[in-house]
Protein backbone atom coordinates (compact mmCIF):
# COMPACT_ATOMS: atom_id res chain seq x y z
CA UNK A 1 0.00 0.00 0.00
CA UNK A 2 1.02 3.59 -0.52
CA UNK A 3 2.09 5.88 2.28
CA UNK A 4 -0.24 8.46 3.83
CA UNK A 5 1.44 11.15 1.72
CA UNK A 6 0.63 9.18 -1.46
CA UNK A 7 -3.03 9.07 -0.47
CA UNK A 8 -3.17 12.75 0.53
CA UNK A 9 -1.71 13.75 -2.85
CA UNK A 10 -1.53 11.07 -5.60
CA UNK A 11 1.86 12.01 -7.03
CA UNK A 12 2.26 8.79 -9.00
CA UNK A 13 -1.23 9.09 -10.49
CA UNK A 14 -0.43 12.63 -11.63
CA UNK A 15 2.81 11.42 -13.21
CA UNK A 16 1.00 8.68 -15.07
CA UNK A 17 -1.68 11.10 -16.23
CA UNK A 18 0.97 13.37 -17.71
CA UNK A 19 3.01 10.60 -19.30
CA UNK A 20 1.71 11.16 -22.82
CA UNK A 21 2.39 14.91 -22.52
CA UNK A 22 6.06 14.17 -21.84
CA UNK A 23 6.29 11.87 -24.86
CA UNK A 24 4.67 14.40 -27.15
CA UNK A 25 6.98 17.23 -26.05
CA UNK A 26 10.02 15.10 -26.92
CA UNK A 27 8.49 13.86 -30.18
CA UNK A 28 7.56 17.40 -31.23
CA UNK A 29 11.00 18.82 -30.49
CA UNK A 30 12.46 16.02 -32.64
CA UNK A 31 9.96 16.51 -35.45
CA UNK A 32 10.49 20.28 -35.62
CA UNK A 33 14.28 19.85 -35.63
CA UNK A 34 15.12 21.61 -32.37
CA UNK A 35 17.97 19.27 -31.43
CA UNK A 36 19.39 19.21 -34.97
CA UNK A 37 19.44 23.00 -35.20
CA UNK A 38 21.20 23.38 -31.86
CA UNK A 39 23.80 20.76 -32.80
CA UNK A 40 24.47 22.41 -36.16
CA UNK A 41 24.70 25.89 -34.65
CA UNK A 42 27.62 24.87 -32.43
CA UNK A 43 26.56 27.46 -29.86
CA UNK A 44 23.60 28.17 -27.57
CA UNK A 45 20.70 30.02 -29.21
CA UNK A 46 17.84 32.20 -28.04
CA UNK A 47 14.26 31.02 -28.37
CA UNK A 48 13.67 33.73 -31.01
CA UNK A 49 16.60 32.46 -33.10
CA UNK A 50 15.40 28.85 -32.82
CA UNK A 51 11.83 29.84 -33.72
CA UNK A 52 13.04 31.81 -36.74
CA UNK A 53 15.36 29.01 -37.86
CA UNK A 54 12.57 26.43 -37.70
CA UNK A 55 9.70 28.58 -38.96
CA UNK A 56 7.75 28.36 -35.68
CA UNK A 57 5.95 30.91 -33.51
CA UNK A 58 8.10 32.60 -30.88
CA UNK A 59 5.49 31.98 -28.17
CA UNK A 60 5.03 28.29 -28.96
CA UNK A 61 8.75 27.64 -29.34
CA UNK A 62 9.60 29.32 -26.01
CA UNK A 63 7.17 27.02 -24.20
CA UNK A 64 8.47 23.94 -25.99
CA UNK A 65 12.08 24.81 -25.16
CA UNK A 66 11.29 25.44 -21.50
CA UNK A 67 9.44 22.10 -21.30
CA UNK A 68 12.53 20.41 -22.78
CA UNK A 69 14.67 22.08 -20.13
CA UNK A 70 12.34 20.69 -17.47
CA UNK A 71 12.76 17.24 -19.01
CA UNK A 72 16.56 17.68 -19.09
CA UNK A 73 16.63 17.37 -22.86
CA UNK A 74 17.91 20.95 -23.12
CA UNK A 75 19.94 23.17 -20.82
CA UNK A 76 19.42 26.92 -20.48
CA UNK A 77 21.88 29.66 -19.58
CA UNK A 78 20.72 33.10 -18.47
CA UNK A 79 22.80 35.88 -20.03
CA UNK A 80 22.49 39.65 -20.40
CA UNK A 81 20.92 39.01 -23.81
CA UNK A 82 18.37 36.63 -22.26
CA UNK A 83 17.95 32.85 -22.11
CA UNK A 84 20.18 30.77 -24.39
CA UNK A 85 19.42 27.10 -25.03
CA UNK A 86 21.69 24.17 -25.87
CA UNK A 87 21.35 20.40 -26.15
CA UNK A 88 22.21 18.19 -23.23
CA UNK A 89 24.68 15.41 -23.96
CA UNK A 90 21.98 12.74 -24.07
CA UNK A 91 20.05 14.74 -26.67
CA UNK A 92 23.12 15.17 -28.86
CA UNK A 93 23.68 11.41 -28.82
CA UNK A 94 20.12 10.09 -29.17
CA UNK A 95 17.83 12.83 -30.50
CA UNK A 96 19.80 14.34 -33.40
CA UNK A 97 19.32 12.78 -36.84
CA UNK A 98 23.05 12.72 -37.65
CA UNK A 99 24.13 10.70 -34.59
CA UNK A 100 25.03 7.02 -35.18
CA UNK A 101 22.86 6.21 -32.14
CA UNK A 102 19.97 8.46 -33.16
CA UNK A 103 16.52 7.40 -31.99
CA UNK A 104 14.84 10.02 -34.16
CA UNK A 105 13.21 7.55 -36.56
CA UNK A 106 11.68 5.30 -33.90
CA UNK A 107 10.38 8.42 -32.15
CA UNK A 108 8.69 9.61 -35.33
CA UNK A 109 7.17 6.16 -35.82
CA UNK A 110 5.83 6.24 -32.26
CA UNK A 111 4.52 9.78 -32.64
CA UNK A 112 2.80 9.39 -36.01
CA UNK A 113 1.73 5.73 -36.01
CA UNK A 114 1.81 4.04 -32.60
CA UNK A 115 0.31 7.08 -30.85
CA UNK A 116 -2.70 7.04 -33.17
CA UNK A 117 -3.33 3.32 -32.60
CA UNK A 118 -3.20 3.84 -28.84
CA UNK A 119 -6.13 6.22 -29.00
CA UNK A 120 -8.17 3.04 -29.49
CA UNK A 121 -6.63 1.01 -26.67
CA UNK A 122 -10.00 0.54 -24.93
CA UNK A 123 -11.41 -0.89 -28.17
CA UNK A 124 -8.40 -3.21 -28.48
CA UNK A 125 -8.92 -4.49 -24.94
CA UNK A 126 -12.66 -5.01 -25.52
CA UNK A 127 -12.21 -6.73 -28.88
CA UNK A 128 -8.82 -8.44 -28.45
CA UNK A 129 -7.50 -7.28 -31.81
CA UNK A 130 -5.34 -4.58 -33.40
CA UNK A 131 -6.76 -1.19 -34.24
CA UNK A 132 -5.43 -0.35 -37.72
CA UNK A 133 -8.94 -0.19 -39.14
CA UNK A 134 -10.05 2.52 -36.71
CA UNK A 135 -6.74 4.41 -36.72
CA UNK A 136 -5.97 4.36 -40.44
CA UNK A 137 -8.96 2.88 -42.25
CA UNK A 138 -7.05 -0.21 -43.42
CA UNK A 139 -7.83 -3.89 -42.79
CA UNK A 140 -6.73 -5.28 -39.43
CA UNK A 141 -6.55 -8.86 -40.74
CA UNK A 142 -2.98 -8.58 -42.07
CA UNK A 143 -0.92 -6.61 -39.51
CA UNK A 144 2.08 -6.16 -41.80
CA UNK A 145 -0.11 -5.27 -44.77
CA UNK A 146 -1.45 -2.50 -42.51
CA UNK A 147 1.99 -1.61 -41.18
CA UNK A 148 3.39 -1.40 -44.73
CA UNK A 149 0.27 0.33 -46.10
CA UNK A 150 2.44 2.72 -48.11
CA UNK A 151 6.08 2.90 -49.17
CA UNK A 152 6.50 5.89 -46.85
CA UNK A 153 5.12 3.99 -43.85
CA UNK A 154 7.30 0.97 -44.61
CA UNK A 155 10.40 3.18 -44.79
CA UNK A 156 9.50 4.83 -41.46
CA UNK A 157 9.07 1.45 -39.80
CA UNK A 158 12.35 0.07 -41.17
CA UNK A 159 14.28 3.20 -40.17
CA UNK A 160 12.71 3.02 -36.72
CA UNK A 161 13.78 -0.59 -36.22
CA UNK A 162 17.31 0.29 -37.35
CA UNK A 163 17.33 2.97 -34.63
CA UNK A 164 16.57 0.34 -32.00
CA UNK A 165 19.38 -1.97 -33.11
CA UNK A 166 21.88 0.89 -33.14
CA UNK A 167 21.67 0.89 -29.32
CA UNK A 168 20.52 -2.67 -28.51
CA UNK A 169 21.89 -4.82 -31.33
CA UNK A 170 25.38 -5.52 -30.06
CA UNK A 171 24.18 -6.59 -26.60
CA UNK A 172 21.79 -9.25 -27.87
CA UNK A 173 24.30 -10.58 -30.42
CA UNK A 174 27.06 -10.76 -27.80
CA UNK A 175 24.80 -12.46 -25.23
CA UNK A 176 26.09 -15.80 -26.53
CA UNK A 177 29.22 -16.65 -28.50
CA UNK A 178 27.84 -16.95 -32.04
CA UNK A 179 31.26 -17.26 -33.70
CA UNK A 180 30.82 -21.01 -34.46
CA UNK A 181 27.88 -20.12 -36.73
CA UNK A 182 29.22 -18.98 -40.08
CA UNK A 183 26.03 -19.12 -42.17
CA UNK A 184 23.27 -17.01 -40.61
CA UNK A 185 19.77 -16.11 -41.77
CA UNK A 186 18.10 -13.04 -40.26
CA UNK A 187 14.39 -13.75 -40.73
CA UNK A 188 12.44 -10.52 -41.06
CA UNK A 189 15.75 -8.63 -40.98
CA UNK A 190 14.20 -5.46 -42.42
CA UNK A 191 16.62 -2.58 -42.83
CA UNK A 192 19.65 -4.68 -41.95
CA UNK A 193 20.98 -2.90 -38.85
CA UNK A 194 21.10 -6.11 -36.83
CA UNK A 195 22.79 -7.95 -39.71
CA UNK A 196 25.39 -5.17 -39.90
CA UNK A 197 26.05 -5.45 -36.17
CA UNK A 198 26.35 -9.21 -36.56
CA UNK A 199 29.02 -9.19 -39.28
CA UNK A 200 30.87 -6.46 -37.38
CA UNK A 201 30.92 -8.58 -34.22
CA UNK A 202 31.51 -11.89 -36.04
CA UNK A 203 33.65 -11.03 -39.10
CA UNK A 204 33.86 -14.67 -40.24
CA UNK A 205 30.09 -14.95 -40.61
CA UNK A 206 27.77 -14.16 -43.50
CA UNK A 207 24.21 -12.99 -42.91
CA UNK A 208 21.30 -13.34 -45.31
CA UNK A 209 18.38 -11.00 -44.68
CA UNK A 210 15.16 -12.87 -45.47
CA UNK A 211 12.20 -10.53 -45.91
CA UNK A 212 9.33 -9.56 -48.19
CA UNK A 213 10.40 -8.48 -51.71
CA UNK A 214 9.41 -4.83 -51.21
CA UNK A 215 11.27 -4.72 -47.88
CA UNK A 216 14.40 -6.19 -49.47
CA UNK A 217 14.23 -3.62 -52.27
CA UNK A 218 14.11 -0.70 -49.80
CA UNK A 219 16.88 -2.24 -47.66
CA UNK A 220 19.15 -2.46 -50.70
CA UNK A 221 18.32 1.08 -51.85
CA UNK A 222 18.35 2.86 -48.49
CA UNK A 223 20.19 0.97 -45.78
CA UNK A 224 22.67 -1.73 -46.85
CA UNK A 225 25.55 -0.77 -49.12
CA UNK A 226 26.47 -3.15 -52.00
CA UNK A 227 29.97 -3.05 -50.50
CA UNK A 228 28.68 -5.02 -47.48
CA UNK A 229 29.86 -8.30 -49.03
CA UNK A 230 29.03 -10.37 -45.94
CA UNK A 231 25.34 -9.44 -46.18
CA UNK A 232 23.07 -10.93 -48.84
CA UNK A 233 19.30 -10.99 -49.34
CA UNK A 234 16.57 -13.56 -49.86
CA UNK A 235 13.11 -12.42 -50.94
CA UNK A 236 10.15 -14.30 -49.56
CA UNK A 237 7.39 -14.73 -46.99
CA UNK A 238 8.75 -17.09 -44.34
CA UNK A 239 5.27 -18.31 -43.41
CA UNK A 240 4.35 -19.31 -46.96
CA UNK A 241 7.69 -19.83 -48.75
CA UNK A 242 10.53 -22.25 -48.06
CA UNK A 243 13.31 -21.36 -45.63
CA UNK A 244 16.83 -22.24 -46.91
CA UNK A 245 19.29 -24.28 -44.87
CA UNK A 246 21.59 -22.37 -42.50
CA UNK A 247 23.56 -22.83 -39.29
CA UNK A 248 21.81 -20.11 -37.30
CA UNK A 249 18.51 -18.29 -37.67
CA UNK A 250 17.93 -14.95 -35.96
CA UNK A 251 14.34 -14.01 -35.17
CA UNK A 252 14.52 -10.52 -33.68
CA UNK A 253 11.18 -9.09 -32.56
CA UNK A 254 9.38 -11.57 -34.82
CA UNK A 255 7.59 -14.01 -32.53
CA UNK A 256 6.08 -11.23 -30.43
CA UNK A 257 4.04 -10.22 -33.50
CA UNK A 258 2.16 -13.54 -33.64
CA UNK A 259 -0.02 -15.86 -31.57
CA UNK A 260 1.30 -19.18 -30.27
CA UNK A 261 0.00 -21.22 -33.22
CA UNK A 262 1.79 -19.01 -35.77
CA UNK A 263 4.96 -19.09 -33.66
CA UNK A 264 4.88 -22.89 -33.52
CA UNK A 265 4.33 -23.03 -37.28
CA UNK A 266 7.31 -20.76 -37.99
CA UNK A 267 9.67 -22.41 -35.51
CA UNK A 268 8.85 -25.86 -36.94
CA UNK A 269 9.85 -24.62 -40.40
CA UNK A 270 13.06 -23.15 -38.98
CA UNK A 271 13.89 -26.40 -37.17
CA UNK A 272 13.40 -28.45 -40.34
CA UNK A 273 15.63 -26.10 -42.35
CA UNK A 274 18.34 -25.82 -39.67
CA UNK A 275 21.57 -27.78 -40.09
CA UNK A 276 22.23 -30.37 -37.35
CA UNK A 277 24.18 -28.65 -34.59
CA UNK A 278 22.79 -25.31 -35.65
CA UNK A 279 20.43 -23.10 -33.73
CA UNK A 280 17.94 -20.27 -33.49
CA UNK A 281 18.44 -16.98 -31.65
CA UNK A 282 15.29 -15.26 -30.42
CA UNK A 283 15.64 -11.57 -29.61
CA UNK A 284 12.70 -10.36 -27.57
CA UNK A 285 11.79 -8.24 -24.55
CA UNK A 286 11.24 -10.84 -21.82
CA UNK A 287 8.56 -10.62 -19.15
CA UNK A 288 9.33 -11.81 -15.64
CA UNK A 289 8.08 -15.35 -15.06
CA UNK A 290 5.24 -14.08 -12.84
CA UNK A 291 4.42 -11.34 -15.42
CA UNK A 292 5.07 -8.69 -12.72
CA UNK A 293 7.36 -6.68 -15.01
CA UNK A 294 9.45 -5.13 -16.40
CA UNK A 295 6.94 -2.36 -16.93
CA UNK A 296 8.44 -1.50 -20.35
CA UNK A 297 7.76 -5.04 -21.52
CA UNK A 298 4.25 -4.99 -20.10
CA UNK A 299 3.59 -1.80 -22.07
CA UNK A 300 5.10 -3.37 -25.21
CA UNK A 301 2.68 -6.25 -24.79
CA UNK A 302 -0.17 -3.73 -24.78
CA UNK A 303 1.32 -2.29 -27.97
CA UNK A 304 1.30 -5.75 -29.52
CA UNK A 305 -2.42 -5.81 -28.79
CA UNK A 306 -3.13 -2.55 -30.61
CA UNK A 307 -0.73 -3.23 -33.52
CA UNK A 308 -0.27 -6.96 -34.11
CA UNK A 309 -1.66 -10.45 -33.40
CA UNK A 310 0.99 -11.21 -30.78
CA UNK A 311 2.19 -10.51 -27.25
CA UNK A 312 5.34 -10.34 -25.15
CA UNK A 313 6.23 -13.57 -23.35
CA UNK A 314 8.32 -14.99 -20.51
CA UNK A 315 11.54 -16.92 -21.07
CA UNK A 316 9.68 -20.11 -20.09
CA UNK A 317 6.99 -19.43 -22.70
CA UNK A 318 9.57 -18.94 -25.45
CA UNK A 319 11.44 -22.05 -24.28
CA UNK A 320 8.22 -24.06 -24.50
CA UNK A 321 7.66 -22.86 -28.08
CA UNK A 322 11.23 -23.81 -29.00
CA UNK A 323 10.92 -27.23 -27.39
CA UNK A 324 7.66 -27.90 -29.24
CA UNK A 325 9.52 -27.30 -32.51
CA UNK A 326 12.30 -29.72 -31.52
CA UNK A 327 15.01 -27.34 -30.28
CA UNK A 328 16.91 -28.23 -27.12
CA UNK A 329 19.75 -26.98 -24.87
CA UNK A 330 17.85 -23.72 -24.50
CA UNK A 331 19.73 -20.87 -22.84
CA UNK A 332 18.41 -17.48 -21.78
CA UNK A 333 20.41 -14.28 -21.32
CA UNK A 334 18.92 -11.06 -19.99
CA UNK A 335 20.95 -8.09 -21.18
CA UNK A 336 19.66 -5.55 -18.66
CA UNK A 337 18.38 -3.42 -21.54
CA UNK A 338 15.19 -3.49 -23.59
CA UNK A 339 15.85 -6.74 -25.46
CA UNK A 340 17.05 -10.13 -24.30
CA UNK A 341 18.31 -13.28 -26.02
CA UNK A 342 17.16 -16.91 -26.08
CA UNK A 343 19.28 -19.52 -27.89
CA UNK A 344 18.00 -22.96 -28.85
CA UNK A 345 20.08 -25.71 -30.51
CA UNK A 346 19.21 -28.50 -32.92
Amino acid sequence: MGSTEDLDYPQIIMQYSNGFLISKVMFTACELGVFDLLLESGKPLSSDAIAAGLGASTMGMKRLLDACVGLKLLAVEMTQEGALYRNTEISNIYLTKSSPKSQYHIMMYYSNTVYLCWQYLADAVREGRNQYERAFGVSSKDPFGAMYRSDEEMLKFMAGQNSVWSICGRDVLAAFDLSPFRQIYDLGGGGGALAQECVSLYPNSTVTIYDLPKVVQVAKEQFVSPEEHQITFHEGDFFNDSIPEAELYILSKILHDWDDDKCRQLLAKVYNACKPGGGVLLVESLLNEDKSGPVETQLYSMNMLVQTEGKERTAAEYSKLLEAAGFGVIRVKRTGKLYDAVLGRK
